[in-house]
């Protein structure tokens, strides 16, 4: 279990000298901090394991934000028990509507603030009027609630094999996630400082591109890395793969195995996608001086798996809709009610919400057929 696992892993001495570690006696290149405290590791460690018998807030916190990471998502995310929870060692995270909250007349004219006054109550992203707003005119409030987990101020870790048992949610335009975020923005804002997403996927159970099923039936891994939006160049290092029953049927292992030589992803012990780092890093991997001619490499001089090669938090989110995940070029078998360019999509998502929330089934099974169910995560020194 969570708490106990870390407090036992890092319990591990270490021979520390000013900020650097010396790890020369350790056999893992594998580094992590929690609380402040940095350790080595021997190879075959675990050193972080969560099998949620509650929510441990030792490690995880809960976001509290409208911000809609980056994409403009339409949900809300916050700390309740209706939207993160457990149950017989499964940690629920499910999406309902902020309306069931606050009535739909809120939706359009009331003021939500986020901002709070404890510890466990504050905005924590500002970003795009992340902690308030005012809903008026075709500028709707955030119409769902969600819940992103993270160790961002609690456990880091530099390398390791990771895993999440998980069962996906289904349901029209909801978005589930497992990824991990760098501790600190070594080498600049996001994303040159790098992310790795372990399992994207969409809960629409009958969404196709090209006549391939990208809803339930199909997730994703990614690196994501690049001096800026533009420039980012995930797509070469993108995978997927299908299950024409869907990932919402049985709970499935999701794995990533991160060392200084490759980023491998795997799913119930089954590799998807690997990247073994050329001589000229992600750089080269990239193609950014035939991509991006001129640009400045801002992990030059680095190990050849920067921005890969500093300690990364953990984290866990169901988000909804935005304007960049679910293309405009899909076909989905109740529509798709929003465009990617519209200035007002959540009030667009809103006003079919005839069109999609039935898919979530919300009267049955508690509505947790929209809830991505974990059932642990685990990570090991390689």
């Amino acid at each position: 279990m969570a708490k106990a696992l870390v407090y036992i892993a890092l319990l591990i001495p270490c021979l520390c000298s000013g900020k650097k570690l010396d790890c020369s006696e350790y056999s893992s290149p594998t580094t992590s901090t929690y609380l402040g405290e940095r350790r080595c590791h021997n190879s075959g460690d675990l050193i972080f394991e969560d099998e949620f018998d509650e929510i441990d807030f030792d490690v995880w916190d809960h976001e509290i934000t409208m911000a809609g990471g980056g994409n403009w998502e339409f949900q809300v995310y916050w700390n309740n028990r209706t939207n993160s929870y457990t149950r017989d060692s499964v940690l629920y995270l499910k999406p309902t509507l902020t309306a069931d909250r606050f009535g739909e007349e809120f939706i359009k004219t009331g003021q939500l603030d986020l901002w709070g006054g404890q510890p466990g109550d504050l905005c924590t992203n500002p970003q795009f009027y992340g902690c308030m707003r005012v809903g008026s005119g075709s500028n709707i409030l955030n119409p769902i609630a969600s819940a992103r987990l993270r160790t961002a101020n609690k456990f880091g870790v530099l390398y390791g094999r990771f895993e999440a048992r998980a069962k996906l949610p289904a349901g029209d335009w909801i978005w589930p996630a497992i990824w991990l975020l760098p501790v600190r923005e070594a080498y600049g804002q996001w994303p040159s400082s790098g992310e790795i997403d372990i399992m994207e996927s969409r809960g629409n159970r009958d969404l196709t591109q090209n006549g391939e099923q990208i809803g339930v039936q199909q997730y994703g891994a990614t690196l994501q890395y690049g001096l800026d939006v533009q420039t980012n160049e995930w797509s070469k290092a993108h995978w997927t793969k299908n299950n024409a029953e869907g990932f919402d049927k049985e709970f499935h292992t999701y794995g990533c195995e991160w060392t200084p030589e490759y980023m491998q992803f795997s799913i119930d012990g089954e590799e998807i996608g690997r990247v073994t780092y050329p001589e000229g890093g992600m750089w080269e991997h990239g193609e950014f001086d035939t991509e991006w001619p001129g640009l400045q490499n801002p992990w030059e001089g680095q190990p050849k798996s920067a921005p890969f090669d500093r300690e990364h938090f953990l984290v866990m989110n169901v988000a909804v809709g935005g304007t960049g995940y679910f293309p405009d070029d899909a076909s989905n078998a109740g529509g798709k009610p929003w465009n990617n360019q519209s200035p007002t999509a959540p009030l667009e998502f809103w006003n079919a919400k005839s069109s999609w929330y039935e898919t979530w089934n919300p009267t049955e099974n508690n509505g947790e057929d929209a809830a991505m169910k974990i059932d642990y995560v685990k990570v090991w020194a390689i």
